[in-house]
C-alpha cells in the first residue's frame, strides 16, 4: 500500500484558524482571508508563530505586500465561517461581507469570532518545497474561556469535548 504525505498528515488532528490580510491601494483597504490549519507556535520570548501557504498563492503574495497578519482561532461553532474561507476567491471575499470581521488595532487586519486571536507582523519567511513558511511575531492577542476546540482530521471538520481532569 503507498501512501503519499497528504495521506498520512490526514491522522494528524489539527486546529483550524482564519487568517486575514489586505492590500491598499489608491487609499482603498481590500481584505482576503483563508481557512488554513497549519498554525505553529514557534517562541515563546519572542512571541512567534508560523503559517504554512503555497508560494504561488495570492493570499501568500499580499501578505508580503502588507506584512501583517491577523489570526482567529477557531472554536465549534466556526465550522461555518472555516468552510466559507476555505474556498476559491470569489466565495471568500462573498464571505467578507457576511461574516462579522472587525479591523485589529494593531495591524488593521480582520478579526472573527473566534476562541483566541492574534495579530502578527511578518518577521521572516522560508521556502520550502511547493510551501512557504511565514514566521509571524505577535504585537497582539486575546482568548476567551476555554471552549470547545474545532478540529481538522481525517479531511473533515470535528469536535473535542474538554472534560475537567
Amino acid at each position: 500500500m503507498n501512501h503519499d504525505l497528504r495521506d498520512v498528515m490526514r491522522s494528524f488532528a489539527t486546529g483550524v484558524c482564519i487568517v486575514s490580510t489586505y492590500t491598499e491601494r489608491d487609499g482603498v483597504r481590500t481584505h482576503n482571508a483563508i481557512t488554513v490549519n497549519s498554525l505553529t507556535s514557534v517562541s515563546l520570548e519572542p512571541p512567534l508563530v508560523s503559517l504554512s501557504f503555497r508560494h504561488d498563492s495570492e493570499f501568500f503574495a499580499e501578505l508580503m505586500r502588507t506584512g501583517v497578519v491577523g489570526i482567529s482561532i477557531l472554536g465549534a461553532e466556526g465550522e461555518s465561517t472555516a468552510r466559507a474561507f476555505a474556498r476559491r476567491r470569489p466565495e471568500r471575499d462573498r464571505a467578507l461581507s457576511e461574516v462579522a470581521g472587525v479591523p485589529g488595532e494593531a495591524t488593521g487586519t480582520l478579526l472573527f469570532d473566534a476562541a483566541a486571536w492574534m495579530e502578527c507582523s511578518l518577521r521572516d519567511h522560508v521556502v520550502a518545497g511547493d510551501h512557504v513558511m511565514v514566521i509571524g511575531e505577535v504585537l497582539a492577542m486575546g482568548a476567551r474561556e476555554a471552549q470547545t476546540p474545532l478540529i481538522f482530521l481525517q479531511g473533515g471538520f470535528h469536535r473535542f469535548e474538554l472534560e475537567q481532569v
